[in-house]
């Protein structure tokens, strides 16, 4: 008795799409041409006074990451190195990512660039865009006339 297979055509498409999908979400490393994979995650949320990014960046050093403003663009970048190349060879699998990073965002007209703040504790980087103080909300009072 033959068995009935499901024929899917779109299935070899599918499988070709989510290929080139990793292929964007990784970056080349120019100092030994390999790709490195080391896509930073970020959480972006907004009140009345101040927007604010936080990316998970585990197991760096605060001077290994880098938080620019240049022309309403904030860059956050940085490298998280392989420390252990001594014993490289030991290694059975090698999961979490190395190499340099870069994620930029375009700033809105109401970001007061002058006090952008950024902290970074547990593995977090936490970046505070306040607004400028006419950009915020406030109540205008009604007169009776």
């Amino acid at each position: 008795m033959a068995t009935l297979i499901n024929y899917d055509p779109f299935r070899t498409f599918r499988s070709l799409q989510s290929d080139i999908n990793r292929l964007f979400e990784r970056d080349l490393d120019e100092s030994n041409g390999m790709m490195t994979q080391w896509p930073l995650r970020v959480d972006i949320r907004e009140d009345e006074q101040h927007i604010l990014i936080k990316a998970d960046v585990p197991g760096m050093e605060q001077k290994d990451i880098n938080v620019n403003v240049d022309n309403g663009r904030l860059t956050l970048s940085g490298e998280r190195k392989f420390e252990d190349e001594k014993h490289q060879d030991n290694y059975h699998r090698v999961e979490r990512a190395y190499g340099r990073f870069s994620r930029s965002f375009q700033l809105p007209n109401t970001t007061d660039v002058n006090n952008i703040q950024a902290s970074y504790k547990n593995g977090v980087l936490e970046v505070m865009l306040p607004k400028r103080e006419e950009a915020k909300p406030r109540a205008i009072q009604v007169k009776v006339a």
